[in-house]
């Protein structure tokens, strides 16, 4: 005689799966349909009443007929296996192509007479299209990025050699040299813009960036490179992509500062750019052996460079510190993390670009 009390309680199992709002089956051990979730019909053009002895393989035009499926759902009744998040296609009888998340698991009853599959399906049709569709725009917009950069490119190599070419007309010693600090920013904006295209946004590398910027400025400024030498001391840093353009353009001013004044008479020397980080602190140092700072200079007005500087050094919350190096100029910006009462970096306020 049953049990009128575990009777009792399928029956209410079975009509809480039947009415469930998941796509829900629940499968014997020869993989007939014991009960099927009103949603789950409705979502596969299924009678709810017809479904129910049948096997799944034979359900609706025998779409789910899908030999690796059935023999994951062996395995699970046997209780070798348990289907989770399996991914497949089904093919509906109207055509359209779903794409599918199924997880299936074995329910253990008490007097262990049962074996019971419960089946869910998970539709993620519309997710992965909404996915496709997602990579596709980054990769129109990859490739849009990439002409804009080209185009950037070239209008700076026109404005530049425009520059050039006025320096080269001009009569005034004063004007000639204006339009080559013009040229040479711009040249250094353009080698900026290059090294960027080559990054990804919010992750570049700071080593190779600054050594192929060095390398644009020396090309464009340094006429014997046995005699004046720039290097590169770098740590494997990475860091945001706005912060990689502060600290570009402020190595660019001081380098093209260094190479202007610290060397006059075409004398030799060596230029360094060296940066570090530990955490969230970090230091970057321009240092030459040139002549030095001559007094008129330091108490003279500051120049536009000088006020670029500042205004990036500001930006990224850095402090400047020039010392004499006996022979020539140390000048280093420092970034020091402010910590909280747990000894955790406060954030910091976001600076409005210069």
């Amino acid at each position: 005689m049953a049990d009128p009390i575990l009777s009792s309680q399928s029956d209410l199992a079975l009509a809480v799966i039947s009415s469930s709002d998941a796509p829900l089956l629940l499968l014997n051990d020869r993989l007939e349909i014991v009960v099927a979730s009103r949603s789950f019909c409705r979502a596969f053009l299924l009678d709810p009443a017809a479904v129910i002895g049948q096997k799944m393989t034979e359900i609706g035009a025998g779409e789910w007929d899908i030999p690796q499926l059935g023999s994951l759902l062996k395995a699970t009744a046997s209780g070798f296996a348990e289907v989770e998040a399996y991914e497949m296609n089904l093919q509906r009888i109207d055509s359209s192509q779903r794409r599918l998340i199924i997880n299936a698991h074995k329910l253990e009853y008490q007097n262990g007479a049962e074996i019971r599959i419960l089946l869910s399906v998970l539709d993620v049709t519309d997710a992965r299209r909404s996915e496709k569709q997602k990579d596709e725009l980054l990769r129109e917009k990859a490739i849009l990025l990439q002409e804009l950069q080209h185009r950037v490119a070239n209008s700076l190599q026109i404005i530049a050699s425009v520059l050039m070419q006025s320096a080269r007309k001009v009569q005034s010693d004063e004007t000639r040299g204006h339009l080559q600090d013009a040229h040479h920013r711009v040249m250094s904006v353009a080698a900026l813009q290059q090294q960027l295209a080559t990054s990804q946004i919010g992750d570049v590398k700071l080593k190779p960036y600054l050594t192929n910027l060095c390398g644009s400025i020396g090309a464009s400024m340094i006429h014997d490179r046995d005699a004046l030498i720039l290097d590169v001391d770098v740590d494997e840093s990475v860091v945001e992509a706005d912060q990689s353009i502060s600290i570009g353009l402020i190595v660019t001013e001081l380098v093209i500062n260094a190479l202007k004044h610290a060397y006059p008479g075409k004398r030799g020397g060596r230029i360094t750019v060296s940066y570090s980080a530990t955490g969230p602190n970090w230091s970057l140092i321009v240092a030459d052996d040139g002549v030095g700072i001559p007094k008129a200079a330091e108490d003279a007005k500051a120049g536009l460079g000088t006020s670029i500087v500042k205004a990036l050094a500001g930006q990224l919350g850095a402090e400047i510190t020039v010392t004499r190096a006996k022979p020539g100029t140390v000048i280093t910006l420092s970034h020091v993390a402010e910590l909280d009462s747990r000894g955790q970096p406060v954030p910091e306020a976001v600076s409005e670009p210069v």
